[in-house]
């Protein structure tokens, strides 16, 4: 597999695990969610300087940080880890 390709699976896989979690967790309808995926996972051009960045923490935090801010932490430490279907996802 040429790294693009793998570039390529990890941007799809993060967008639907963000998607899920804008549902979930937002109540967002699939279109809308994919529209908020998108925008967090957008596609990068392979000589990005910062194309691997948004992989550094997963959707999870990504998607947290989105609704509930920074303190999401302390403030709602039962999210720190995700639940069993977050980790059940393909």
């Amino acid at each position: 597999m040429s790294s693009e390709d793998e570039y390529v699976e990890m941007l799809l896989s993060g967008r639907r695990a963000y998607a899920w979690i804008m549902q979930r967790y937002r109540g967002m309808g699939a279109a809308e969610a994919e529209r908020a995926a998108l925008e967090c996972y957008p596609y990068e051009a392979g000589d990005d300087f910062y194309r691997l960045l948004v992989f550094h923490e997963e959707p999870w935090h990504w998607a947290m940080l989105t609704l509930h801010g920074p303190a999401y932490v302390t403030d709602h430490p039962e999210l720190v880890e995700p639940p069993p279907e977050y980790r059940a996802l393909p």
